[in-house]
């Protein structure tokens, strides 16, 4: 008879080699390296720089959502590029978006939701539609953002309220979205309404009579509002534009804690037509969808929206140029 110890010795060695050789059966697949975006080559003959940054915009996101395209796709990467490089590319997109006439810029984004929906039709295992609408969403319609346009994201939004690859409760969500960036939108005329200041007396917007007209949605104490109100006191050629009443400043406040905004209202200039919305219509009948505090409205003499809840970063330059 062998040995225990030895038959133990026997089994082991046994094991091991088994265990070795599945090893080198089943190797750990390589890590996949991530792809970068698709450049885009503007063709030579476009010399002109207006045309060429309308040929980007049009023409930016094709190699990329290309239908054929097969690519790695997991939480980190997009199509099998990395998901911060994409989202790069979107914050480039969105600010370009700002360059050119806003109906090349919707058909643009139209165009591109049209693009990775087909891409989810061609591979539903694809994340394009999912990356693309989670990072266009965040870029150009979240309070948040620095490029932010509600009028670009409108075509996108009503895309999704219409798509086959949405639920039918996003699908009543992204077209409330829709709806809400079609209120007061850029080109149109914006809702009048009636406030009254910290004496009582009532003002309405179309009663402001200049050449343009700031509206300016606050609330006491914001820091944010606070520090758009000092770049607006602090710039001398702002300033001047005031003064000379070739630029008018409605603050607003639109929440209920009026004998509070009342207290603080000593604290806006009194250059300015600042009051508050005495009986709650602007956000009860939704006549604006003021959705973060500060939000800035330019208009023009009209009342025609110049810029819908503008970021101070675009807001400003246009502001010196009036």
């Amino acid at each position: 008879m062998r040995p225990l110890f030895i038959l133990n010795i026997s089994l082991t060695l046994v094991a091991g080699a088994l265990i070795a050789s599945c090893a080198e059966g089943k190797k750990a697949p390589a890590p996949v390296t991530a792809e970068t975006f698709p450049a885009l080559t503007v063709p030579g003959m476009i010399s002109d720089p207006t045309e060429r940054v309308e040929y980007m915009v049009e023409h930016m996101w094709d190699a990329f959502t290309d239908p054929s395209r097969k690519k790695h796709c997991d939480s980190t990467m997009v199509s099998g590029v990395s998901k911060e490089d994409v989202e790069s590319q979107v914050g480039l997109y969105a600010t370009i978006l700002q360059n050119v006439p806003r109906a090349k810029g919707e058909q643009s984004i139209a165009h591109l939701f049209n693009r990775i929906e087909a891409c989810e039709k061609a591979d539903t295992s694809s994340n394009v539609f999912e990356g693309m609408t989670e990072l266009v969403t965040k870029y150009l319609y979240d309070p948040n953002s620095p490029v932010r346009d509600e009028g670009f994201y409108r075509p996108f939004a009503e895309g999704l309220s219409k798509s086959e690859f949405v639920s039918e409760g996003m699908k009543m969500a992204y077209a409330f979205d829709a709806s809400m960036c079609a209120l007061n939108a850029i080109g149109n005329k914006a809702a009048d309404f009636r406030i009254k200041d910290r004496n009582g007396k009532t003002h309405s917007l179309y009663g402001i009579k200049a050449p343009h007209t700031l509206l300016f949605f606050t609330n006491p104490g914001c820091q944010n509002c606070k520090e758009i109100i000092e770049q607006l006191k602090s710039n001398q050629n702002i300033s001047n534009l005031i003064s000379s009443g070739k630029l008018a400043v409605m603050n607003v406040y639109i929440d209920q804690d009026i004998d509070y905004w009342k207290d603080y209202s000593k604290e806006y200039p009194s250059s300015w037509t600042n009051g508050y919305d005495y009986d709650y219509t602007i956000r009860t009948e939704v006549l604006y969808n003021v959705r973060a505090i500060p939000s800035l409205y330019l208009l023009d003499a009209d009342k025609r929206v110049i810029l819908k809840d503008a970021p101070p970063e675009r807001l400003f330059p246009i502001l010196m140029e009036l």
